[in-house]
Order: structure tokens, then C-alpha cells, then sequence
């Protein structure tokens, strides 16, 4: 048998591919929607790719099964457990296998049985794994999706907080508390191969490392240590992190199957004197880093650098309207593969980074200060200090004068900020901030950004509360 792991790093996502080497054939486990790194891996390795199946209906990324079963003709095993509501929808031209608990199937002499696991999601299951083919009459590992992270569980909220389902959080963390019961009745010797790992908005406090055993977590996971219920639920329900918006839309497109990316249309490079038109009444991305944005920029675009593409674009995009880049022509293909991951399909063209440039269209910029050179102006209220980071960091502490305006939900609610000064953007560490002084700035305030935020203050021993 073969296990081998893939991990998307801005998605924190883990994906995996199991093959029977006698068989040569192979299935991916929670395949993400670039299925390129899978099918390099099987042509590497000898097998083809013969299956796909997903722990439950993704909220953070779309799921690249659907994907390969048209690449490839892979069999997709799918969930059929859960409420009529959230099912997979049926799929023309997709051999699609639904599972309940108990169910086990084959590839090759690979065999996994099905154990119903609801509580992140009503129809989520966890897959057992035993390698027949190499004599083990025994399980060796289990894949847990978002139900068992290293060092958490998968938090139970989402269909509340993304799809609106009302008092669907405490029925999900009611049913993940029973589904914590059952694992612990697993055999320690089990490996645990989760879907996410630490900074996915999944869960919460979620470990960096990649693989556990059952015996370990029922040790050291802090939420496997409950033995009262009502306990869990307080404990699960509490500071969770934020809920990206379009979670919804993840939860809708992988349930009725994403579109194909070969069928997705061209997206064009567009004449550099349509910008400002455009960035007055669409959302332009400029992905430079954000040194390079602060010091020059074009009028009404947003920075989001590349690296961050994945985690807060969704945020911020209206997925029923398109979206522009501004990116140079190399770096293009991987701008859109960031964005196609969580959905962002409808991009309405491309800006040349480099003719945008030689234009001479970035006349602006904002400047950055130290926490120092800042201090008098916030203590003494002749600026807006606006705290951009999630809620529970705020709440463990923060500057007194401090406006708390999470980033993800700024553009959304720009008029709640006190528009009547010129405006601070603080986060941890300047990151985010950033961000935060390009939507600032699209929205007409002065901004500055303040330099090494939140950490740079502390560091320099300036007062906080919490």
C-alpha cells in the first residue's frame, strides 16, 4: 500500500492519496479542485487514479472530486447520511456511490469502512482504513476530515453562522460530543489523518503537526477530555474563529458539484485606461506585497497579496459579481488557481501589473508610523485607531482608544468606522493592517498604517487593557 499526503498551505488543507500497488490503483481522500499534484503523484508512482471520496461536504474549499471523475472517470464514494438538506446533489456522468455507516468499500485490496461522525457537519463521515493487501486483518489508520484535528475538533457552527441554519450550532455540537464517544472506543494504535491543519477556520486551536494516533488524542486533545456533555457543547461553542462569508457559498457549490475548470471561461488581459473605471465600481486586486502597494498604488484597488490571496479574498469578493486583477501575465495562472480554490470563478479580466506601472497610473500611497511616533496622536484623539484583528485576539487584550473592526468584515461595514479624523490600521503585526489601509483608503479616509501593530506596542512597553 501507499499513503501519501498533500498539504495546501493557504488553505491549511491536507488531502491524500491511497494505492494498492498490486492493483496499481489509487483513490484521493478530500481532493482539493487542483488536481494536477494527484495525478503527477499517481503517474510517479504506477497507479491510476480510480477513485475519489470526500469526508463531507467542504465549507473552505471546492472539492476537486467531481474534478477528477471527469479527467480521469474516478468513482466518487460520497456521504448519504444527514438531513435531505444537505446531501450531495445527483451528478450526470459521475459514477457516484453513496455511503451510510457501516458500509466498507474496495481499491484494490485497500479496504475503508465507513463510521458516520456527524457534528462539524450532519453528513460527515470518517473513513477506516485497513491494508488487506499487505496481510492486516486489522485497521491501521482513519481519516477524520474535520471531525478530529491534531489537538481539536472541528468546530460545529457552520451551518449556523454560513448557511444561516439557526440553532443548528448547538445540535451540531450536541451530535459531535456523541461523535467524540465513539472515537474514543477506537483503538489507540490508530493513525488519525485529518483534513486541516493549524490556521484553518475549521476549528479552533488546530496543531501544526500533520498525523496523530487515536491514543494520543484521547491523551492530549483538549476537547476529547469531556465527559459532560453540556460541558463540551460551553467549551466547543466558545471562541470560535470568525466564519469566512463565503463558507455559504462552498457549502452550496460542492453540494450541487462545481463547475469544471476546463469549462471556466478565458480570462482576458484588459487595456490599462479602463482601470480607474473599473476600480470605481468593481473590485480590483492588486496582489504585490504590501510594502510595495503602500508606496504607490492605483486609486480604488484593494492589496491583497498573493500569499494571502486564499484567505481573505473571500471575504471580501461578492461571488455574484466579477472580480479584476492586476498581476503580471507569468504570475496570472497562479493568482487564478488561488482563487478558483474557494470558488472565485467569475474574474472579469486582468490589468498588466507592468503596464499599469509604466502608465504612470499608481499616484497613491499611504504611509506607515511606528507605535511611538503614533502614540501621542492615539492617546490623544486626534486619530481613529481601528484594531483589525478577530475578535478573541481583541478581547485578550488591545490599545484603549482601539475601534475593533475585524478585518474579514471591514468592506461590509465600512460605515461603522468614525469617519471624522484620519484613521490608524493596527493588527498584530502591520500583515493585516495593510489590507485593512487599502479598504480604508478605497473608502476615502486618510490612513496610516501603524508599523509592527499590536506586537511593536507591547514591545515598547505602551499601555493596554483587556
Amino acid at each position: 500500500m501507499l499513503l501519501k499526503y498533500f498539504y495546501d498551505k493557504p488553505l491549511a488543507h491536507a488531502s491524500y492519496m491511497v494505492g494498492c500497488q498490486k492493483s496499481g490503483e489509487a483513490i484521493v481522500v478530500d481532493p482539493g479542485r487542483d488536481v494536477s499534484p494527484y495525478l503527477e503523484a499517481a503517474k510517479a508512482e504506477g497507479l491510476r487514479i480510480v477513485a475519489a471520496t470526500e469526508t463531507h461536504i467542504h465549507a473552505d474549499f471546492v472539492s476537486g472530486s467531481r474534478e477528477l471523475a471527469d479527467r480521469v472517470g474516478a468513482k466518487l464514494y460520497l456521504s448519504d447520511t444527514g438531513p435531505s438538506d444537505w446531501k450531495y446533489a445527483p451528478a450526470s456522468g459521475c459514477d457516484i456511490t453513496l455511503l451510510k455507516d457501516g458500509d466498507a468499500f474496495y481499491v484494490g485490496k485497500v479496504k475503508l469502512e465507513v463510521l458516520h461522525t456527524p457534528g462539524h457537519t450532519p453528513e460527515s463521515i470518517s473513513l477506516v482504513l485497513t491494508d488487506e493487501g499487505g496481510g492486516a486483518n486489522a485497521p491501521m489508520g482513519v481519516f477524520t476530515g474535520d471531525f478530529v484535528f491534531v489537538g481539536s475538533v472541528g468546530r460545529p457552527d457552520l451551518l449556523e453562522t454560513a448557511a444561516g441554519v439557526v440553532g443548528s450550532a448547538e445540535v451540531g455540537a450536541r451530535q459531535l460530543y456523541e461523535s467524540t464517544l465513539r472515537f474514543r472506543t477506537l483503538p489507540d494504535h490508530l493513525q488519525v489523518w485529518p483534513a486541516h491543519g493549524a490556521g484553518s477556520a475549521c476549528g479552533k486551536g488546530l496543531g501544526a503537526i500533520p498525523s496523530s494516533t487515536v491514543g494520543y488524542e484521547k491523551l492530549f486533545n483538549p476537547a476529547l477530555q469531556y465527559r459532560d456533555e453540556q460541558a463540551f457543547v460551553d467549551y466547543i461553542l466558545a471562541d470560535q474563529p470568525e466564519t469566512p462569508f463565503y463558507f455559504a457559498v462552498m457549502k452550496r457549490v460542492n453540494k450541487q458539484g462545481p463547475q469544471l475548470t476546463e469549462k471556466l471561461p478565458p480570462v482576458e488581459a484588459i487595456p490599462t485606461d479602463r482601470l480607474a473605471a473599473v476600480a470605481a465600481r468593481e473590485i480590483v486586486l492588486d496582489t504585490r506585497p504590501s510594502g510595495d502597494f503602500a508606496q504607490a498604488h492605483a486609486p480604488g484597488t484593494i492589496n491583497v497579496p498573493a500569499s494571502n490571496l486564499v484567505q481573505w479574498a473571500g471575504f471580501f469578493v461578492d461571488y455574484d459579481k466579477p472580480v479584476y486583477l492586476i498581476a503580471d501575465e507569468s504570475t496570472l495562472g497562479d493568482r487564478l488557481r488561488s482563487l478558483r480554490s474557494i470558488g472565485i470563478d467569475n474574474v472579469g479580466g486582468y490589468f498588466d501589473a507592468g503596464a499599469v506601472g509604466n502608465a504612470g497610473l499608481r499616484t497613491e500611497s499611504y504611509p506607515s508610523a511606528t507605535p511611538a511616533q503614533l502614540r501621542d496622536k492615539i492617546e490623544g484623539g486626534e486619530v481613529t485607531l481601528v484594531d483589525v484583528r478577530a475578535a478573541t485576539e481583541y478581547q485578550a487584550g488591545h490599545i484603549a482608544e482601539a475601534e475593533h473592526h475585524f478585518l474579514g468584515k471591514l468592506m461590509r461595514n465600512i460605515d461603522a468606522v468614525t469617519r471624522d479624523k484620519p484613521v490608524v490600521a493596527q493588527c498584530l503585526a502591520g500583515g493585516r493592517s495593510a489590507i485593512a489601509a487599502s479598504i480604508l483608503q478605497r473608502a476615502g479616509f486618510e490612513v496610516v498604517n501603524m508599523q509592527g501593530g499590536y506586537r511593536a506596542w507591547v514591545d515598547d512597553g505602551l499601555p493596554t487593557v483587556r
